[in-house]
Protein backbone atom coordinates (compact mmCIF):
# COMPACT_ATOMS: atom_id res chain seq x y z
CA UNK A 1 0.00 0.00 0.00
CA UNK A 2 1.08 3.57 -0.58
CA UNK A 3 1.76 6.38 1.88
CA UNK A 4 -1.07 8.92 1.88
CA UNK A 5 -0.50 12.61 2.54
CA UNK A 6 -2.12 12.14 5.96
CA UNK A 7 0.18 9.20 6.72
CA UNK A 8 3.25 11.13 5.66
CA UNK A 9 2.43 14.20 7.74
CA UNK A 10 1.50 12.14 10.80
CA UNK A 11 4.75 10.19 10.58
CA UNK A 12 6.78 13.37 10.11
CA UNK A 13 5.46 15.23 13.18
CA UNK A 14 5.14 12.17 15.43
CA UNK A 15 3.54 12.89 18.78
CA UNK A 16 4.74 16.49 18.94
CA UNK A 17 1.84 17.89 16.91
CA UNK A 18 -1.83 16.99 16.92
CA UNK A 19 -3.01 16.20 13.39
CA UNK A 20 -6.76 16.49 12.76
CA UNK A 21 -8.33 15.15 9.58
CA UNK A 22 -11.59 15.65 7.70
CA UNK A 23 -12.55 14.16 4.35
CA UNK A 24 -13.88 17.50 3.11
CA UNK A 25 -15.76 16.14 0.13
CA UNK A 26 -15.91 12.96 -1.91
CA UNK A 27 -14.99 13.07 -5.59
CA UNK A 28 -16.40 9.72 -6.70
CA UNK A 29 -18.37 6.86 -5.17
CA UNK A 30 -17.72 3.14 -5.37
CA UNK A 31 -14.35 1.45 -5.67
CA UNK A 32 -11.47 3.79 -4.83
CA UNK A 33 -7.76 3.56 -5.55
CA UNK A 34 -5.88 1.70 -8.26
CA UNK A 35 -8.52 -1.04 -8.42
CA UNK A 36 -10.91 1.49 -9.97
CA UNK A 37 -8.84 2.04 -13.12
CA UNK A 38 -10.73 -0.53 -15.20
CA UNK A 39 -14.27 0.58 -14.31
CA UNK A 40 -16.24 1.91 -17.28
CA UNK A 41 -18.76 3.96 -15.31
CA UNK A 42 -17.75 6.71 -12.91
CA UNK A 43 -20.23 7.82 -10.25
CA UNK A 44 -19.63 11.31 -8.85
CA UNK A 45 -20.00 11.93 -5.16
CA UNK A 46 -23.39 13.01 -3.83
CA UNK A 47 -23.20 16.80 -3.30
CA UNK A 48 -25.67 16.66 -0.40
CA UNK A 49 -23.46 14.22 1.48
CA UNK A 50 -20.56 16.67 1.24
CA UNK A 51 -22.28 19.41 3.24
CA UNK A 52 -21.43 17.93 6.67
CA UNK A 53 -17.97 16.95 5.43
CA UNK A 54 -17.21 20.53 4.40
CA UNK A 55 -18.58 21.82 7.71
CA UNK A 56 -16.28 19.46 9.61
CA UNK A 57 -13.27 20.56 7.57
CA UNK A 58 -14.05 24.22 8.28
CA UNK A 59 -14.45 23.49 12.00
CA UNK A 60 -11.08 21.73 12.18
CA UNK A 61 -9.39 24.49 10.19
CA UNK A 62 -10.63 27.08 12.69
CA UNK A 63 -9.23 24.97 15.55
CA UNK A 64 -5.82 24.54 13.94
CA UNK A 65 -2.66 26.59 13.59
CA UNK A 66 -2.36 25.60 9.92
CA UNK A 67 -4.42 23.73 7.35
CA UNK A 68 -3.22 21.45 4.58
CA UNK A 69 -5.91 21.24 1.91
CA UNK A 70 -5.43 18.27 -0.43
CA UNK A 71 -7.38 18.69 -3.67
CA UNK A 72 -7.38 17.28 -7.19
CA UNK A 73 -8.56 14.10 -8.85
CA UNK A 74 -8.27 10.35 -8.62
CA UNK A 75 -7.93 7.28 -10.82
CA UNK A 76 -11.51 7.70 -12.06
CA UNK A 77 -11.51 11.41 -12.91
CA UNK A 78 -8.19 11.47 -14.76
CA UNK A 79 -7.51 8.39 -16.84
CA UNK A 80 -6.87 7.05 -20.32
CA UNK A 81 -9.89 6.46 -22.55
CA UNK A 82 -8.85 3.05 -23.83
CA UNK A 83 -12.14 1.50 -25.00
CA UNK A 84 -15.38 2.69 -26.59
CA UNK A 85 -17.23 2.68 -23.24
CA UNK A 86 -14.20 3.55 -21.08
CA UNK A 87 -13.86 7.29 -21.62
CA UNK A 88 -11.37 9.60 -19.96
CA UNK A 89 -12.12 13.09 -21.27
CA UNK A 90 -13.89 15.87 -19.38
CA UNK A 91 -15.50 19.02 -20.77
CA UNK A 92 -13.92 21.30 -18.17
CA UNK A 93 -10.76 21.50 -16.07
CA UNK A 94 -12.41 22.52 -12.81
CA UNK A 95 -11.80 20.62 -9.60
CA UNK A 96 -14.35 17.76 -9.57
CA UNK A 97 -17.29 17.90 -7.19
CA UNK A 98 -17.53 20.56 -4.51
CA UNK A 99 -13.79 21.02 -4.03
CA UNK A 100 -13.85 24.69 -5.04
CA UNK A 101 -16.52 25.31 -2.42
CA UNK A 102 -14.45 23.40 0.14
CA UNK A 103 -11.38 25.48 -0.67
CA UNK A 104 -13.30 28.75 -0.44
CA UNK A 105 -14.77 27.78 2.95
CA UNK A 106 -11.45 26.67 4.46
CA UNK A 107 -9.56 29.71 3.17
CA UNK A 108 -12.28 31.97 4.58
CA UNK A 109 -11.38 30.83 8.11
CA UNK A 110 -8.15 32.82 7.91
CA UNK A 111 -6.09 29.84 9.04
CA UNK A 112 -2.77 29.72 7.12
CA UNK A 113 -3.42 27.14 4.40
CA UNK A 114 -1.28 25.20 1.97
CA UNK A 115 -3.08 23.67 -1.01
CA UNK A 116 -1.65 20.33 -2.18
CA UNK A 117 -2.74 19.27 -5.67
CA UNK A 118 -2.86 15.57 -6.57
CA UNK A 119 -3.84 15.47 -10.24
CA UNK A 120 -3.02 14.05 -13.63
CA UNK A 121 -3.95 17.03 -15.82
CA UNK A 122 -3.78 20.83 -15.57
CA UNK A 123 -6.61 22.38 -13.57
CA UNK A 124 -8.38 25.75 -13.65
CA UNK A 125 -7.78 27.00 -10.10
CA UNK A 126 -8.21 30.77 -10.40
CA UNK A 127 -9.73 31.30 -6.95
CA UNK A 128 -7.11 29.15 -5.25
CA UNK A 129 -4.26 30.82 -7.14
CA UNK A 130 -5.51 34.22 -6.00
CA UNK A 131 -6.29 33.37 -2.37
CA UNK A 132 -4.16 30.45 -1.19
CA UNK A 133 -0.84 31.44 0.46
CA UNK A 134 0.93 28.45 -1.09
CA UNK A 135 0.25 25.72 -3.66
CA UNK A 136 2.23 22.49 -3.99
CA UNK A 137 1.70 20.74 -7.33
CA UNK A 138 2.39 17.03 -6.87
CA UNK A 139 0.81 15.33 -9.89
CA UNK A 140 0.76 11.58 -9.10
CA UNK A 141 3.89 10.84 -7.09
CA UNK A 142 3.56 7.10 -6.56
CA UNK A 143 3.54 5.01 -3.42
CA UNK A 144 5.72 7.39 -1.36
CA UNK A 145 3.48 10.40 -2.06
CA UNK A 146 2.89 11.24 1.59
CA UNK A 147 6.57 11.00 2.51
CA UNK A 148 7.59 13.32 -0.32
CA UNK A 149 4.84 15.85 0.43
CA UNK A 150 5.72 15.96 4.13
CA UNK A 151 9.42 16.45 3.38
CA UNK A 152 8.59 19.49 1.23
CA UNK A 153 5.94 20.97 3.55
CA UNK A 154 8.20 20.79 6.60
CA UNK A 155 11.26 22.13 4.82
CA UNK A 156 13.42 19.01 4.71
CA UNK A 157 13.45 19.25 0.91
CA UNK A 158 13.50 22.47 -1.09
CA UNK A 159 11.26 22.03 -4.16
CA UNK A 160 12.83 22.75 -7.53
CA UNK A 161 10.37 21.34 -10.06
CA UNK A 162 9.07 23.16 -13.14
CA UNK A 163 5.75 22.76 -14.93
CA UNK A 164 5.91 20.57 -18.07
CA UNK A 165 2.66 22.18 -19.30
CA UNK A 166 0.88 25.52 -19.01
CA UNK A 167 -2.11 25.91 -16.67
CA UNK A 168 -5.01 27.69 -18.43
CA UNK A 169 -7.32 30.18 -16.76
CA UNK A 170 -10.29 28.44 -18.39
CA UNK A 171 -11.01 25.84 -21.05
CA UNK A 172 -11.70 28.76 -23.39
CA UNK A 173 -7.95 29.42 -23.50
CA UNK A 174 -7.19 25.96 -24.88
CA UNK A 175 -4.91 25.29 -26.62
CA UNK A 176 -2.53 27.29 -24.43
CA UNK A 177 0.87 26.11 -25.70
CA UNK A 178 3.86 28.25 -24.78
CA UNK A 179 5.25 27.57 -28.28
CA UNK A 180 2.22 28.79 -30.21
CA UNK A 181 2.47 30.33 -33.66
CA UNK A 182 2.29 34.12 -33.95
CA UNK A 183 -1.12 35.53 -34.83
CA UNK A 184 -2.37 39.06 -35.49
CA UNK A 185 -5.81 38.31 -34.00
CA UNK A 186 -4.90 36.32 -30.92
CA UNK A 187 -6.81 37.53 -27.87
CA UNK A 188 -10.03 37.47 -25.84
CA UNK A 189 -12.62 40.00 -24.75
CA UNK A 190 -12.39 40.75 -21.02
CA UNK A 191 -9.50 38.33 -20.50
CA UNK A 192 -5.84 37.73 -21.24
CA UNK A 193 -4.01 35.27 -23.44
CA UNK A 194 -1.50 34.61 -20.67
CA UNK A 195 -1.94 31.29 -18.84
CA UNK A 196 -2.51 31.12 -15.11
CA UNK A 197 0.88 29.41 -14.76
CA UNK A 198 3.21 29.19 -17.76
CA UNK A 199 5.25 26.28 -19.04
CA UNK A 200 8.49 25.98 -17.06
CA UNK A 201 7.14 27.83 -14.00
CA UNK A 202 8.05 26.67 -10.52
CA UNK A 203 8.84 28.31 -7.19
CA UNK A 204 11.34 27.41 -4.49
CA UNK A 205 12.01 28.30 -0.86
CA UNK A 206 14.75 30.54 -2.22
CA UNK A 207 15.01 32.94 -5.16
CA UNK A 208 17.35 33.04 -8.14
CA UNK A 209 18.66 35.98 -10.16
CA UNK A 210 19.98 35.90 -13.73
CA UNK A 211 22.66 38.27 -14.97
CA UNK A 212 25.34 38.86 -17.62
CA UNK A 213 23.74 36.92 -20.46
CA UNK A 214 26.29 36.71 -23.26
CA UNK A 215 27.37 34.85 -26.39
CA UNK A 216 30.92 33.76 -27.17
CA UNK A 217 30.13 34.92 -30.69
CA UNK A 218 27.02 36.89 -31.64
CA UNK A 219 27.68 36.57 -35.38
CA UNK A 220 28.11 33.10 -36.91
CA UNK A 221 27.72 31.38 -40.26
CA UNK A 222 24.96 28.83 -40.81
CA UNK A 223 26.35 25.48 -39.75
CA UNK A 224 28.63 26.96 -37.07
CA UNK A 225 28.10 26.83 -33.32
CA UNK A 226 28.30 29.37 -30.53
CA UNK A 227 27.93 29.24 -26.78
CA UNK A 228 25.55 31.18 -24.57
CA UNK A 229 26.49 31.85 -20.94
CA UNK A 230 24.53 33.31 -18.04
CA UNK A 231 25.25 33.86 -14.37
CA UNK A 232 22.70 32.46 -11.91
CA UNK A 233 22.78 33.56 -8.26
CA UNK A 234 20.94 32.12 -5.26
CA UNK A 235 19.72 35.23 -3.47
CA UNK A 236 17.92 33.47 -0.65
CA UNK A 237 18.96 31.94 2.65
CA UNK A 238 18.52 28.30 1.66
CA UNK A 239 20.29 26.00 -0.75
CA UNK A 240 18.14 25.19 -3.75
CA UNK A 241 17.90 23.86 -7.28
CA UNK A 242 17.10 25.95 -10.34
CA UNK A 243 16.24 24.68 -13.81
CA UNK A 244 17.84 27.08 -16.28
CA UNK A 245 15.96 27.07 -19.60
CA UNK A 246 17.12 28.02 -23.10
CA UNK A 247 14.59 29.11 -25.73
CA UNK A 248 15.12 30.24 -29.33
CA UNK A 249 12.97 32.57 -31.46
CA UNK A 250 13.59 33.09 -35.16
CA UNK A 251 12.71 36.73 -35.89
CA UNK A 252 11.98 36.24 -39.61
CA UNK A 253 11.66 32.91 -41.44
CA UNK A 254 10.32 31.43 -44.67
CA UNK A 255 7.82 29.27 -42.78
CA UNK A 256 5.85 30.05 -39.65
CA UNK A 257 7.76 29.19 -36.48
CA UNK A 258 6.79 29.31 -32.79
CA UNK A 259 7.15 32.53 -30.81
CA UNK A 260 9.70 30.58 -28.77
CA UNK A 261 10.85 26.98 -28.50
CA UNK A 262 12.64 25.21 -25.66
CA UNK A 263 16.00 23.99 -26.94
CA UNK A 264 17.90 23.01 -23.79
CA UNK A 265 17.77 23.13 -20.01
CA UNK A 266 20.08 22.48 -17.08
CA UNK A 267 19.36 21.80 -13.40
CA UNK A 268 21.87 23.27 -10.96
CA UNK A 269 22.19 23.31 -7.16
CA UNK A 270 23.30 26.53 -5.48
CA UNK A 271 24.18 27.35 -1.89
CA UNK A 272 22.92 30.65 -0.42
CA UNK A 273 24.76 33.52 -2.09
CA UNK A 274 26.47 31.25 -4.60
CA UNK A 275 26.77 32.28 -8.25
CA UNK A 276 27.38 29.84 -11.08
CA UNK A 277 27.89 30.33 -14.78
CA UNK A 278 25.62 28.10 -16.86
CA UNK A 279 26.63 27.37 -20.43
CA UNK A 280 24.66 26.05 -23.41
CA UNK A 281 25.98 25.30 -26.88
CA UNK A 282 23.84 26.58 -29.75
CA UNK A 283 24.29 24.03 -32.51
CA UNK A 284 22.76 24.14 -36.01
CA UNK A 285 19.98 21.74 -35.01
CA UNK A 286 18.80 24.27 -32.39
CA UNK A 287 18.35 26.89 -35.14
CA UNK A 288 17.15 24.78 -38.05
CA UNK A 289 13.66 24.62 -39.52
CA UNK A 290 11.80 22.23 -41.78
CA UNK A 291 11.41 24.24 -44.97
CA UNK A 292 8.81 24.07 -47.74
CA UNK A 293 10.76 21.26 -49.41
CA UNK A 294 10.64 19.24 -46.17
CA UNK A 295 14.35 19.66 -45.62
CA UNK A 296 16.07 20.78 -42.43
CA UNK A 297 18.21 23.89 -42.83
CA UNK A 298 19.41 26.97 -41.00
CA UNK A 299 18.21 30.20 -42.58
CA UNK A 300 20.25 33.39 -42.25
CA UNK A 301 18.83 36.12 -40.06
CA UNK A 302 18.41 37.22 -36.47
CA UNK A 303 17.56 34.85 -33.64
CA UNK A 304 16.45 35.80 -30.13
CA UNK A 305 18.34 33.72 -27.58
CA UNK A 306 16.22 33.59 -24.42
CA UNK A 307 17.39 32.24 -21.06
CA UNK A 308 15.57 32.18 -17.73
CA UNK A 309 13.63 30.29 -15.09
CA UNK A 310 10.37 29.83 -17.03
CA UNK A 311 8.93 30.41 -20.49
CA UNK A 312 7.64 33.83 -19.34
CA UNK A 313 10.65 35.06 -17.31
CA UNK A 314 13.46 35.29 -19.82
CA UNK A 315 16.54 37.37 -20.55
CA UNK A 316 17.21 38.14 -24.23
CA UNK A 317 20.23 38.50 -26.46
CA UNK A 318 20.36 38.49 -30.28
CA UNK A 319 22.37 36.12 -32.46
CA UNK A 320 23.00 36.91 -36.14
CA UNK A 321 23.41 34.04 -38.59
CA UNK A 322 24.73 34.56 -42.12
CA UNK A 323 24.28 32.26 -45.11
Amino acid sequence: TGVTVLDGITAKVGGRVKVRHAEGCRITEGVQGYAAWHQNDVTPGNPADDTPRIAKAVKLARQSDAAILVLGGNESTCREGWWFDHIGDRDDLNLPGRQDELAEAVLATGTPTVVVLINGRPLTINFIAKNAPAILECWYLGQETGTAVADVLFGNVNPGGKLPVSFPRSVGQLPVYYNHRPSAKRGYLFSTTQPLYPFGHGLSYTTFAYSNLRLTSDHIAAGDTTRVLVNVTNRGRRAGDEVVQLYIHDQVSSVTRPVKALKDFCRISLEPGETRTVEFTITPDKLSLLDQNMEWRVEPGLFDVLVGGSSEQLNRIVLEVTG
